[in-house]
């Protein structure tokens, strides 16, 4: 026999195969007190042998029967016992009692195994397996149990059911075990992902666990809207405040920034220090003009929200007045992971990186400047200003530029909003922001405002 046609052995897991060999135990028990009571035969006596011996030559079946494809070999094996099933109840005679064990046996194990369908098939495979038994044997028909086998039988049949109980019992508690320790480990890998997040930007974050993005060194070149912006003044503020009261500071105002950028779309890329830089257009994009449109309404959304920082700075005792600057420009940018295979960093590479650095570098306290590119995709909603061309860092040409004024819709007639600052005094009111039930409140607010105004005597 050579490497190749020899059988292989294939083990079956151990549970499986105590409860089949208790079952075809269960079955030779019963042809045992059929040779009792019937005297011997060799039709019987080689049930009762064949019986022993399956369950140890199921173990032995050809690899090729075993590794089927298509077919578990949990099911091969319970299709084989539906057939023994048929012969068996064909050789103790059909006999009442015997037979509605072994076909109680059967039922038991398809429903455990796979439920009602596996349950008819097993049905009509024992009907074949009797019908082959029949032809094959003729054996002498014998309806009636006598007490010895009717006892036997039941007893058997029992022991096995109350066994296979047992084992599926015992399965049951491994599973529950098994499940709350992979319960703990989902939690505490989603408590590690929770904090892992925070590192990276919720876009990329999503595209990751998705499965949209791999995580391997690769880029790929794609347009985009790129946005920088810094505080204007924090450097000397950093020399002036304490350690902790600038770190306050800065984490309130990078919280606010982020919490904006999320809500327009945009992917945060970093921090550096006051500087925050972020671009549209990756990984989701709603269209090169939508993403423009969408960063420059974030940086007046910025622009707006600086003057509620401010007041709260002020609050806390930080009497200098902080403005925001920055600098957006949309064009083709190289984006992908950058790094080594260890340590990657998500982020983007190109001229217009640059250039968005340039203009917020170049604007004043308080402005917002775009390029060209930006101006030509949201001049439609959101009215500009032409600053003309300026000699930026880098390029050897002068750069064409303009100045971001304000939302078109909110420039009309009857502007939505109301702002005003200066030596001891600020106010910005955005009526579209406003729930109905404060109104009465920042009514009064104001007129007590306006009444201590009218009465102070200022020298």
């Amino acid at each position: 026999m050579t490497a190749k046609s020899r059988i292989t052995p294939v083990r079956p897991p151990l549970e499986g195969y105590y409860s089949r060999v208790i079952a075809y135990l269960s079955v030779a028990v019963t042809f045992a007190a059929v040779l009792v009571e019937n005297g011997h035969t060799n039709t019987v006596l080689a049930a009762i042998l064949y019986a022993l011996a399956y369950p140890q030559l199921a173990q032995y079946l050809p690899k090729w029967l075993m590794h089927n494809n298509q077919v578990p070999r949990r099911l091969i094996l319970l299709a084989l016992d539906a057939l023994h099933t048929g012969m068996f109840v064909a050789l103790v005679g059909f006999n009442f009692v015997p037979s509605l064990m072994f076909t109680l046996l059967l039922g038991f194990s398809c429903l455990i195994a796979g439920g009602t369908t596996y349950l008819i098939a097993s049905w009509l495979l024992t009907i074949a397996g009797m019908l082959l038994c029949a032809a094959a044997f003729t054996p002498e028909l014998n309806v009636h149990s006598s007490v010895l086998v009717s006892v036997t039988s039941i007893l058997s049949t029992s022991l096995c059911i109350l066994t296979t109980a047992a084992f599926v019992h015992r399965q049951g508690r491994n599973l529950e075990a098994a499940q709350a320790v992979i319960s703990a480990e989902q939690e505490k890998t989603a408590k590690l992902a929770a904090n892992l997040s925070k590192y990276l930007s919720p876009q990329v974050w999503a595209s990751i666990f998705s499965g949209k993005r791999t995580v391997k060194l690769e880029t790929r070149r794609k347009k985009l809207t790129v946005f920088f912006s810094d505080i204007r003044g924090f450097t000397e503020l950093a020399e002036e405040l304490e350690a902790e009261a600038l770190t306050d500071l800065l984490n309130s105002y990078l919280t606010e920034m982020s919490r904006i950028a999320l809500q327009h779309g945009g992917t945060i890329d970093k921090f550096i220090g006051d500087c925050v830089m972020v671009f549209f257009g990756d990984p989701k994009s709603s269209g090169v003009k939508q993403d423009a449109e969408a960063a420059v309404s974030m940086a007046i959304a910025m622009r707006k929200h600086m003057k509620v920082l401010r007041q709260q700075w002020r609050s806390s005792g930080i009497t200098k007045p902080l403005e925001i600057r920055m600098g957006l420009s949309t064009g083709y940018c190289t984006v992908g992971n950058f790094g080594a295979a260890t340590r990657m960093d998500y982020t983007i590479i190109g001229r217009e990186v640059n250039l968005a650095s340039r203009l917020e570098s170049a604007a004043d306290a308080g402005e917002i400047l775009i390029s060209h590119e930006t101006y030509s995709l949201i001049k439609d909603i959101i009215m500009c200003r032409d600053k003309g061309q300026i000699s930026v860092k880098g390029f050897s040409r002068p750069v064409q530029i303009y100045q971001v004024v304000g939302l078109r819709r909110e420039l009309g007639i009857a502007p939505t909003f109301v702002e005003h600052e200066m030596a001891g005094f600020s106010m910005y009111l955005d009526t579209n922001n406003i729930r109905n039930y404060d109104k009465d409140q920042i009514v009064t607010a104001l007129e007590q405002a306006a009444r201590k105004l009218k009465d102070k005597v200022i020298v």
